[in-house]
């Protein structure tokens, strides 16, 4: 009950898009198209799934302070807590190097429409910020970290494909000159973040 607690408030209550704003870069560079939004969702997703319990089971078992008991007795008082940053990134960075490759190899034309957000993927602060997340919520094991990295990816996921969809239909609409592109894209980005504040009276 506790992980499908988690997984449906990851997408829908604290949704990385509609409730913190985060990756909000690659949200309204790759919104254009619901086809290429799909496959960065995918992408996005797959690497949260696997980072957030990868950095929760790095942090439990050699970052925090005493983490390292496990190895002597001696090493309870070691505190590496202050490599956090540098290796949740690390972690990040090599998921989305892997993801690269496997999108160029089986999508090429994906991985071209996607360009150089594929890459950047890795310093997408929405990835960063689940394993930031997971960190302060502090789950009880990495099963239920697990559960919030996919439900978080997922929750991306449908934002940037929500938007996607909304953008392409747009496109025959009159939108004023000044605020066509990123404009109406900021616009209706704070409304759907409203809209999604109401599954905040879900209670669970």
């Amino acid at each position: 009950m506790e992980a499908l607690n988690i997984f449906i408030k990851s997408i829908f209550i604290d949704n990385m898009v509609f409730a913190f704003f985060f990756g909000m870069c690659s949200y309204i560079a790759v919104s254009k198209s619901v086809k290429t939004a799909m496959g960065l969702g995918v992408a996005v997703t797959f690497v949260m799934t696997a980072t957030v319990p990868l950095n929760y089971m790095i942090e439990q078992w050699i970052l925090k302070p005493g983490a390292l008991s496990w190895i002597s007795p001696a090493m309870e008082t070691v505190d590496l807590s202050f490599l956090t940053f540098i290796v949740f990134i690390a972690v990040i960075a090599s998921f989305v190097q892997l993801v690269e490759m496997v999108v160029e190899k089986f999508s090429p034309a994906l991985y071209n429409q996607l360009g150089i957000f594929l890459p950047l993927i890795a310093v997408n602060c929405a990835i960063m910020g689940g394993s930031l997340f997971m960190q302060q919520k502090a789950f009880a094991n990495a099963g239920l970290a697990t559960v919030y990295g996919l439900g978080s990816g997922i929750g991306w996921w449908l934002a940037i494909v929500i938007m996607a969809a909304i953008r392409e239909k747009i496109t025959y609409s009159n939108v004023p000159k000044a605020l066509r592109g990123p404009g109406i894209t900021f616009i209706i980005t704070g409304l759907l973040g409203m809209a999604f504040m109401i599954f905040s009276g879900i209670q669970l």
